[in-house]
């Protein structure tokens, strides 16, 4: 270890974003979850596919999940919602030995922390081989349906799993969702990694350069460098 690797020493808390986060963002793996979302608000509202996409497109980006906004004006039941849009084909994915061993050497608790659903990371976890290094996982239920980017959300999961937010690091691919964990204390890191999705969704809160602690395009390089 060197003085100019980043110094993680005070962290017992891990948090990780799950969709393009802890697996490859090029494996396309969420452009199934956004088409079963679009084909699930057409067949649910009676819209056509140009309809529902633009909807489904309002609603991410002012209520940070499209579900958000069904439940509020559509009276959607969410476990339906969440039931339908994740059931995708997951064979894209594969075991990820070097992010497994980078994770595996991490003290303390590590937690997924998803706007998804608990059954969906589950099965993600499994298929890349992450399921025996992760200790928990917040989902959008245990958040009460409040997704990531609200501050309430890391609110809940600060209190619900004892963290206390200056021991804690968090991992995310969309740099806005890192701007309520730096407000809390935590240490921020961003995956750069080029992916489409991590421009879309909420424009708030405005994500600035000082919200963001380190940044990397690897995250399995990332962990092995850094001093724990």
């Amino acid at each position: 270890m060197t003085a100019q690797q980043p110094d993680f020493r005070h962290v017992d808390t891990w948090l990780f974003d799950l969709d393009n986060t802890l697996y490859r963002a090029d494996s396309n793996l969420f452009s199934q979850i956004d088409a079963r979302m679009t084909s699930f608000i057409s067949e649910h509202l009676n819209l056509s596919i140009e309809q529902a996409r633009r909807l489904q497109h309002s609603y991410y980006t002012e209520y940070g999940t499209t579900l958000g906004g069904l439940t509020a004006f559509h009276g959607i039941d969410p476990e339906a919602f969440l039931a339908y849009v994740h059931d995708i084909d997951l064979s894209v994915l594969a075991p990820d030995l070097g992010l497994n061993d980078a994770m595996a050497r991490l003290p303390g608790r590590r937690f997924v922390f998803t706007n998804g659903c608990r059954h969906y990371a589950v099965r993600v976890l499994e298929r890349i081989g992450l399921s025996k290094v992760i200790d928990d996982i917040w989902d959008i239920r245990a958040l009460a349906f409040t997704p990531k980017p609200y501050a309430a959300a890391y609110r809940r999961l600060v209190a619900k799993a004892s963290i206390a937010p200056q021991g804690a690091a968090m991992f995310e691919d969309m740099a806005r969702n890192l701007v309520a964990a730096h407000a809390l204390g935590m240490t921020t890191v961003w995956l750069n990694n080029g992916s489409p999705w991590s421009h879309q969704g909420p424009q708030f809160p405005m994500v600035a350069s000082s919200h963001i602690h380190h940044q990397t395009h690897d995250l399995a390089d990332f962990l092995q460098a850094i001093r724990i």
